[in-house]
């Protein structure tokens, strides 16, 4: 039998592709890892949560994992929001000297007389809390911190977990979903609690 002898380009283009198939699926492995290392994630308990403002500080990333969500089934839509408007703002306007978001991550849209909806642009959030503090502290307490699983990096000893106050910040299972106030049952609670 007469074995195909490869030239120069073929065998230069054969290689290039092996390289390339290997590196995709090694790049598809780390990030299946990563994202799951263990099978458990990083999660924060909006319920132990005092909004101490370190997951924006002591996260490995530049810009923390951590991002504030709305739990919009607990939202009344106020006009004047608690965690948009600074305390004391006179003239509710969306000017930057009214906001309580350093970074302007939260939209307000006018849906009708007297309500407003507030939208997460998670990209301008840095998870400092600063309006899950002032939405706990002057209204219903809808705007939560959560830890993005697609853009933690799982560390094996999560740096906010080490600083965190109230111990908010526990490995749970990557099939669990996270933890929200919106539909909270008394009896759910207890269920978290003896994770």
């Amino acid at each position: 039998m007469g074995e195909k002898k490869y030239n120069r380009r073929e065998f230069i283009n054969r290689s290039m592709q092996v390289t390339a198939a290997v590196a995709v699926g090694g790049l598809a492995a780390l990030a299946i890892t990563k994202s799951k290392a263990g099978g458990t994630v990083w999660q924060i308990d909006p319920f132990e949560c005092t909004q101490c403002g370190r997951c924006a500080t002591d996260c490995v990333l530049t810009v923390s994992a951590v991002k504030c969500v709305h739990a919009y089934d607990l939202c009344g839509y106020c006009d004047l929001c608690g965690g948009y408007f600074k305390p004391g703002v006179k003239d509710l306007n969306t000017g930057a000297e009214n906001q309580l978001c350093p970074t302007a991550a939260i939209e307000r849209r006018f849906i009708e007389e007297p309500y407003f909806e507030y939208i997460i642009n998670e990209d301008l959030c840095i998870g400092c809390a600063k309006c899950v503090a002032g939405c706990s502290a002057f209204g219903n307490g809808s705007l939560i911190l959560q830890i993005r699983h697609d853009l933690c990096v799982n560390c094996n000893e999560c740096s906010i977990a080490r600083v965190c106050p109230s111990n908010a910040i526990h490995r749970v299972s990557a099939n669990k979903p996270y933890i929200i106030k919106g539909n909270f049952v008394a009896d759910d609670k207890s269920r978290w609690e003896n994770r």
